[in-house]
């Protein structure tokens, strides 16, 4: 896990000095903050305009669980990575990839238990629609 946060670390800490570079090589520099602002401005307006119509698609074809299983898988990486992140920085418990990958194992496979059981609910509803 720590080689795997490292090997990560390094390839954001490559395309940092590389943007630095850039920004060296400017008449006005901007500072770290800047470049922050600018460069996570951006790449959040880039990541909203290739999902929106994603999202947009789906929610027009009623697809809503799916808009939310992908906002909440999102949400899951991220705690899990907090969550080993901080064990590793505490020392309050062994950071390991391998706890990630199990965690987001759980919520697909629990996920798709609950959209089986949903998907059966659903077709119930409909099926006692018909008859009435």
């Amino acid at each position: 896990m720590k080689d795997f946060l490292y090997w990560i670390v390094e390839c954001f800490a490559k395309i940092h000095n590389k943007i630095l570079e850039l920004n060296d090589g400017f008449s006005h520099t901007l500072t770290d903050k800047e470049l922050h602002f600018i460069v996570i401005g951006l790449v959040g307006v880039i990541l909203v305009l290739i999902i929106q119509p994603l999202f947009k698609k789906l929610a027009s074809t009623g697809h809503s669980l799916v808009i939310t299983w992908v906002y909440v898988f999102t949400l899951i990486i991220g705690i899990t990575f907090a969550i080993e992140i901080g064990q590793g920085i505490t020392g309050t418990g062994q950071m390991d990839f391998a706890d990630i990958v199990f965690g987001i194992f759980g919520f697909v496979v629990i996920f798709a238990i609950y959209a089986g059981i949903r998907g059966i609910v659903l077709a119930i509803k409909k099926g006692s629609k018909k008859r009435h």
